[in-house]
């Protein structure tokens, strides 16, 4: 298997997410042992404009991260318990990012990020390099489609309505 290298994370959003479903996500663990599990769905987020995304109110603590160079990790709490995975696009101030929605036995972002032992420590890592999380393409061609985003009403119909969630129907 072939580890992705930066320039595949520095395209915009609407490229990676897409092509990160399919891909594996490799889980190094400080005992040195490893959990691959192939990414079964994405979601987009693009930019200040995308009243869905958290950079829409613009740069903050935490949506600094967001505004890096496309790689990086930005790992954040929901509801006060599940910790989401979610990889910026694109280039640096320019803040995108792709939520790794589901993996392969793991139905749910905050269901993976637990099994896998993500929290906030991986905050700011870049993925291309890291020695705990990195992602692999083999010759895997998953058959995508679209669909909306989950749990975003709050941003109004055009933005809660777009097409920005990528689920690969061969694994789901």
């Amino acid at each position: 298997m072939k580890k992705l290298n930066p320039e595949f994370y520095r395209r915009d959003v609407l490229e990676v997410a897409p092509d990160l479903a399919g891909k594996i996500i490799v889980r190094t663990f400080d005992d040195g042992t490893q959990v691959k599990l192939r990414i079964t769905e994405t979601e987009a987020y693009r930019g200040e404009e995308d009243k869905a995304c958290h950079a829409h109110k613009g740069r903050t603590k935490r949506t600094d991260v967001m505004y890096r160079q496309g790689g990086t990790i930005y790992v954040y709490l929901i509801y006060g318990i599940h910790w989401l995975l979610n990889i910026v696009t694109g280039g640096e101030n320019n803040p995108q990012a792709v939520l790794i929605r589901c993996v392969e036995n793991y139905d749910g972002p905050g269901k993976l990020t637990k099994a896998l032992g993500i929290d906030k420590s991986f905050n700011y890592e870049k993925i291309y390099d890291s020695d705990r999380i990195h992602i692999e393409q083999d010759n895997y061609t998953p058959e995508i489609i679209n669909a909306k985003r989950v749990g975003i009403d709050y941003a109004g119909k055009i933005w809660a309505n777009k097409s920005w969630r990528f689920i690969d129907k061969k694994k789901k």
